[in-house]
């Protein structure tokens, strides 16, 4: 907290502390009202303005320190100023008063709850900017509410300082005037309940309804627009449960998900069950990475003690077969495959179907089976898990040289007897590494092009860096800062042109990988039809509908990650509200998404780095712990990298976790555990690590936060106290 804040609520704590040392508390009781009534009135008739005046400053002061004694002074207004000007100066004196406090709270609690609980309150931020008027008004419609709670509440959030003052005025308008009228009838009033009746409290209550009662008509007054131009095809009884459009990694846990629960569901593929990446991402990718490791060992045997001539690229007979390393692929796919099976989800409960579905109305999905044969059914909801396909640049003379992607270079390399001597690699994100570095070790002539300033845009500074000098130590040639302008094929030769500083260069290669990012399957499933917004995913809300409340969409296609774990996250979302969302909706999370780059190094990340809590200007402490240091990675030659920890300073909170080395994503679950559920660095701390692992880092870079947070002087009495023990 900074000296000014801290400084500002000493002060208001200060008169708050005064108020009841004081006892003036004595002042704003029925009894003693009614007592002075008299002398009020006549000092009323003899110094209006000056009591108005007085009357004013003093309701001011009590609303802003949130003082109690509102309620007798709104009754002290009717029965001393009149209903008339008593509802004037309560109605301005109580809206301005709790807008002091809203800032209050402001300006001296945002930054500190927000610093703790950012990730937690991110929703609720969305929500105010949305509708947080419309519920002000409804708290302030509903006068049990206590008052000081919902302006401190209010102050914590993003809602603008100008609509918290009108809308407060507009919705306390009600109640003061009850409170001031009842005032005019003091002598009869012999307590409070008189006045808040339960009755009355009632009636208050529902007329607090009455705005989120608006907000629920008009959802099902737009819920009605949406669907008025398909009554007519509305079936009256449907066919299935749920129908899911893609057999990938979001499909298939929304149809196992619905199978579970006994609904009838019905799951269709176009292609291969187990989607991009059973057969084209996360499994070759990872089954190549670690073939290419394992060369790149033997090729590094000294390392280990080992005779390094046990692997020689420059030799004329390598000591494997690049068919085979290929064929191992497959075969790692085909072991797999049977988890993501027609048979298994067939077993499950599930109907797959193989062919392109299309939406045609709400509740209809045509087939179009590769048999020929076409199907049609009605569902009451559809989730659509399409997926993502690899972006193919614009590039002049792209499609004269063959490229591939990370998507079809499996088919089209498993044909060569030899690994592309000259490959380029279009792309500086995490797949254009990936397979950079697992060819460079494989041995080809590695040439990665991006034409951002670095590789890895979404990674700190630090992490980008040490990637770059392990592609870079692996022999791959790391071109950033180079736009790609177009493609020739030149007497044979393959060559792409760069640009660098104003600059052109030309790059000839035998194979061009572009590896330039994802975008989502968005055609051929009947959105534009429907009038489903579609801009680079589907758009959907926070319960991942469409503008169809029946229609749903999960991973790639939805975004915003494109990782197969979210998408199973998101299909979890997507189904159970499919199914019960009439009853219960639930709102996809996504406070904690961990994430893996599996170069050698690995990259792996929870939460925030550093780049983005600087973005978001969120405080934070950093800790970091360099592995160079660990046992377990020194007995594994792997001694690089570090886990760095950024905490909410002065606490041992985890806000974010970037680790870099060996196994960090398989590290980095320690922390994804700990963040979904609260636990901080001294929990970690105090858990046994087997000895010697790798995991004992994730303790170590928790000691570091101790060992920097220690209570010196604490410990400089604890000093003198074994001084004196000593004699």
């Amino acid at each position: 907290m900074k000296r000014s804040q801290l400084l500002l609520l000493v002060f208001f704590v200060a008169l708050v502390a005064a108020f009841f040392a004081l006892d003036l508390g004595r002042y704003l009781n029925l009894s003693y009202l009614k007592n002075s009534q008299a002398a009020l009135a006549d000092a009323y008739a003899q110094h209006p303005w000056a009591l108005r005046g007085a009357f004013f400053v003093l309701y001011l002061a009590v609303a802003s320190l949130s003082l109690p004694g509102a309620a007798i002074l709104t009754l002290a207004g009717g029965g001393v100023l009149g209903f008339g000007w008593g509802l004037l100066l309560v109605s301005f004196a109580s809206s301005m008063g709790a807008t002091v406090s809203f800032l209050l709270a402001r300006y001296v609690l945002r930054d500190a709850v927000h610093a703790r609980f950012g990730a937690r309150l991110a929703d609720i931020d969305r929500g105010m900017e949305r509708d947080g008027a419309l519920y002000l008004l409804s708290l302030r419609l509903i006068p049990v509410v206590p008052f000081f709670v919902i302006n401190l509440a209010m102050g914590l959030t993003t809602l603008r300082t100008w609509t918290f003052y009108w809308v407060s005025q507009t919705g306390m308008l009600a109640g003061t005037a009850v409170y001031v009228n009842a005032g005019t009838q003091l002598a009869s009033i012999q307590s409070l309940r008189d006045v808040a009746s339960p009755g009355l409290l009632g009636a208050f209550v529902l007329l607090g309804l009455l705005p989120l009662l608006g907000k629920s008509l008009m959802q099902l007054l737009q819920k009605r627009k949406v669907y008025a131009r398909w009554n007519a095809v509305r079936p009256t009884s449907f066919d299935r449960n749920l129908i899911v459009i893609g057999g990938g990694a979001g499909g298939l846990v929304c149809a196992y998900i619905a199978a579970a629960v006994k609904a009838k569901v019905t799951l269709v593929e176009a292609h291969k069950m187990g989607g991009d990446c059973l057969n084209y991402g996360c499994v070759p990718s990872k089954a190549l990475i670690r073939s290419a490791r394992l060369a790149h060992q033997m090729r590094h045997a000294e390392r280990y003690g080992l005779d390094s001539n046990l692997f020689n690229p420059d030799a004329d007979q390598r000591p494997f077969s690049f068919k085979k390393v290929m064929q191992r692929i497959q075969a790692v796919i085909a072991a797999i495959a049977p988890h993501d099976s027609v048979e298994r989800y067939t077993g499950l409960g599930v109907e797959v179907l193989q062919g392109y579905a299309r939406i045609t109305n709400p509740w209809t999905v045509e087939i179009a089976l590769h048999d020929g044969s076409r199907q049609t059914l009605t569902t009451r909801s559809i989730v659509i898990a399409a997926g993502a396909r690899p972006i193919v640049p614009p590039l002049p003379g792209l499609e004269d040289v063959a490229y591939v992607t990370s998507d079809t270079l499996w088919e089209r390399f498993a044909q060569l007897d030899a690994v592309p001597r000259r490959l380029v690699v279009l792309g500086g994100g995490p797949i254009g590494c990936e397979l950079s570095q697992a060819f460079a070790r494989l041995g080809s002539q590695v040439m990665q092009v991006e034409m951002a300033p670095r590789l890895l845009l979404r990674e700190d500074d630090d992490v980008a860096t040490l990637a770059t000098r392990a592609l870079q130590a692996d022999g791959v040639q790391v071109l950033t800062g180079h736009k790609a302008l177009r493609c020739e094929c030149v007497h044979g030769e393959k060559v792409l042109v760069v640009e660098h500083a104003g600059t052109e260069t030309r790059i000839a290669f035998d194979e061009l990988l572009c590896a330039v990012g994802r975008s989502a399957r968005l055609t051929g499933y009947g959105l534009e039809e429907l009038g489903i917004p579609t801009d680079r995913t589907v758009q959907t809300n926070e319960y991942l509908q469409t503008i169809y409340p029946n229609i749903y969409a999960a991973g790639d296609v939805a975004g915003p990650y494109q990782f197969t774990h979210t998408a199973a996250h998101q299909a979890w979302y997507a189904a159970v509200n499919a199914l019960f969302g009439d009853f219960k909706r639930f709102k996809a999370d996504y406070t904690v998404i961990p994430s893996a780059t599996f170069l050698d190094p690995e990259l792996a990340r929870v939460g925030l780095n550093e780049r983005e809590a600087s973005e978001q200007n969120i405080a934070y402490e950093v800790t970091k712990y360099g592995i160079d240091d660990l046992d377990r990675a020194l007995c594994d030659s792997e001694a690089h990298g570090f886990v760095k920890v950024l905490t909410v300073p002065g606490q041992d909170r985890i806000l974010g976790v970037t680790i870099v080395g060996t196994h960090a994503a398989d590290l980095l679950a320690e922390y994804v555990l700990a963040m979904k559920h609260g636990l901080g660095l001294n929990k970690i701390l105090g858990t046994i690590h087997t000895y010697p692992t790798l995991a004992e880092a994730n303790k170590y870079a928790a000691g570091e936060w101790k060992r920097a947070h220690q209570p010196l002087r604490l410990l400089a009495w604890v000093r003198r106290f074994h001084a004196w023990r000593r004699g």
